[in-house]
């Protein structure tokens, strides 16, 4: 379900404003997001970010990865607490990346996950076993880095019902999607969507208070787009007067997010 979330602030009478990003103020912010995936071009994606001063959320699944292991196994956990004290924000992708696929009558979620033991199979989860899979993500990421994330989630492909959303909001989860312009389109077949194409129009029709996704690595897409695309992108949309932040900022979600902070962020620097 892809939402644009700028029409529906502007209908609700809210925008994002004057956001203190650093020292500077930033007063045309958008939201990068990225999934999980193969993870192959995650130390590129930090090291861009890092050069840039670029702070972004992460949405956690437990995916496969192109080492053999997954994205949140042991190889990983370092990589991950990096990210936590650079003051990145983290939520759930779930934890098989369960793709949903209908609602039962009896409240309960057809769903297919795409990683794990169950990958490709079809499955049926209750309410309680939709929860779990959401809070699966972030019991691994204390582990991993000693921090609570934030109670968020990305359903895998934006795919949602209103029953899916009421049992993830009565679980304590409230649900990102991404606005149409911020469909960066690294999924997209690159034969149709070649990396130029995708980096041309991101870079003239993303506008502020958008949020952006990609990921951390596809493996249908020959031609990777982190490599080509995120630095100049983030280039282009910082020449424009556009401005990065996590979603701490959204007005969306930064009242859930008040009590679950992790560590001190440019921003909270910035305001004392």
């Amino acid at each position: 379900m892809q939402r644009d979330i700028k029409c529906l602030l502007l209908g609700a009478g809210l925008w994002v404003t004057g956001l203190q990003v650093g020292a500077a103020s930033c007063e045309k912010p958008v939201f990068m997001t990225f999934d999980t995936g193969h993870m192959g071009v995650a130390p590129l994606v930090a090291e861009v970010l890092n050069r840039h001063g670029v702070k972004v959320t992460f949405f956690l699944a437990n995916e496969a990865t192109k080492t053999g292991g997954t994205s949140l196994d042991a190889e990983w956990a370092s990589w991950w607490k990096a990210r936590v004290a650079e003051g990145h924000l983290f939520g759930s992708h779930t934890w098989d990346h369960d793709y949903w696929l209908a609602d039962n009558a009896d409240g309960s979620f057809r769903v297919r996950a795409s990683a794990g033991a169950q990958a490709g199979k079809l499955r049926t989860l209750s309410a309680a076993d939709y929860c779990e899979e959401l809070k699966r993500p972030g019991q691994r990421f204390a582990e991993m880095t000693g921090e609570v994330m934030a109670p968020l989630f990305r359903a895998p492909g934006g795919k949602t019902s209103k029953a899916l959303l009421a049992a993830a909001t009565r679980c304590g989860f409230s649900h990102v999607g991404w606005s149409p312009a911020g469909f960066l389109g690294d999924e997209l077949p690159s034969d149709k969507y070649p990396n130029a194409m995708l980096l041309a129009r991101a870079s003239a029709d993303v506008q502020p208070g958008d949020i952006l996704l990609a990921h951390l690595g596809l493996w249908d897409r020959q031609q990777a787009w982190a490599p080509e695309v995120l630095e100049p992108l983030i280039v282009n949309l910082k020449a424009r007067g556009i401005c990065f932040a996590t979603l701490r900022e959204h007005p969306s979600y930064a009242g859930v997010l008040k009590v679950v902070r992790s560590k001190p962020t440019a921003t909270d620097s910035a305001r004392q």
